[in-house]
């Protein structure tokens, strides 16, 4: 489900020499792990402070009412997700390994923004392709919206979530139809992916926010976009369907408040993201990687024998296969980089 909101950079560089907190946790002088430090600044969060976790009702309930998205299908431009919120979502994507997952989101909304403070997931049927919510997940909704207002939480679910292990932040036909819908009944309401795979891989976190435009509405053209990797058999679904939607711009931020639970949600992330099931994910990630590859290379060669030697064609193919050669490169590097760096660890002790 595709349009990748973060590219990989500089990968997340995990120290060794660490003190250790009571609770086993590690920490430097500030009383976050260093590699969370790292983790926070390469995904560029942005601490803000406690009042912007208050639910302002005027606020919210006002742009509700108002319902400005039916006048602009581009009304939300962009999305903050707090790091409690993409921790929950990474650990949960985490645990479903190579199958997706799905949660929801809770938050507010402000000018041209939503704002996702909080996820609860959903015990549904994925597969490597899909999810599958069952009427036990509804139900299951309705039982985590009372629990909220019971305990005096004003904050609304606002939108979904789900992976994409190793394909990509986009949405599929599947996913359109079941936004579009969310969208007629229960605005505002925003798609989020998230790719753990590629996160581990690249050491930044590859999530994207979307939203579905009105049936019949055609969007204006924006030129060509960002060239994003899309595996052989996911790129006709991902053609399709990709000027059904449009991707919101993706921020990042925390609170002095939630810095406990942060360091919990850290020490859990990474762990998990040391594990063996997260080793074989990332090597079956890989292998994957290489042999659609190889079909790249092979079906832009037999292309060009269909359509009479068109060279410009098979350039811009084998341009594409170059690019996802680079990605795929730098990605098995990393993986030997965080070999190492485990080796190291454990090593250690």
């Amino acid at each position: 489900m595709s349009s990748e909101s973060s590219s990989g950079k500089n990968s997340d560089d995990m120290e060794v020499d660490m003190a250790t907190e009571p609770d086993g946790s590690a920490s430097d002088n500030s009383g976050k792990t260093p590699s969370l430090t790292t983790w926070e600044q390469a995904n560029d969060v942005e601490e803000l402070g406690d009042e912007f976790l208050k639910f302002n009702a005027e606020v919210h309930h006002s742009i509700i009412n108002a319902h400005p998205w039916t006048k602009d299908p581009h009304y939300f431009k962009s999305i903050k997700i707090s790091s409690v919120a993409l921790l929950k979502m990474l650990i949960h994507a985490q645990s479903g390994h190579e199958k997706e997952i799905m949660g929801m989101l809770v938050g507010k909304v402000a000018h041209e923004t939503i704002i996702v403070m909080d996820t609860f997931p959903l015990m549904v049927e994925g597969t490597e392709v899909r999810v599958n919510p069952q009427e036990q997940a509804y139900e299951f909704i309705v039982q985590q919206v009372e629990s909220m207002e019971r305990v005096g939480r004003r904050e609304k679910v606002l939108g979904w979530y789900h992976s994409h292990p190793g394909y990509g932040c986009w949405l599929s036909g599947i996913d359109v139809s079941t936004q579009s819908s969310n969208q007629r009944y229960q605005e505002p309401f925003v798609a989020v992916v998230v790719d753990h795979i590629r996160t581990l891989s690249f050491g930044k976190v590859h999530v994207g926010a979307f939203r579905t435009y009105p049936e019949g509405y055609k969007p204006p053209d924006e030129g060509p976009q960002e060239y994003q990797s899309i595996p052989m058999e996911k790129i006709e679904d991902f053609g399709v369907h990709c000027r059904s939607y449009y991707p919101l711009e993706v921020s990042f931020f925390k609170s002095s408040i939630e810095k406990n639970i942060i360091n919990m949600l850290w020490y859990k992330y990474w762990l998990n993201s040391l594990s063996a099931d997260a080793a074989n994910a990332q090597e079956n990630h890989l292998n994957k990687l290489t042999t659609d590859l190889a079909k790249k290379v092979e079906n832009a060669a037999s292309s060009v024998d269909r359509t009479s030697h068109d060279h410009g064609a098979l350039q811009e193919k084998l341009a594409q296969c170059a690019k996802d050669a680079a990605k795929l490169s730098y990605k098995q590097i990393n993986a030997m980089i965080g070999s190492i760096v485990k080796d190291n660890i454990f090593k250690a002790y």
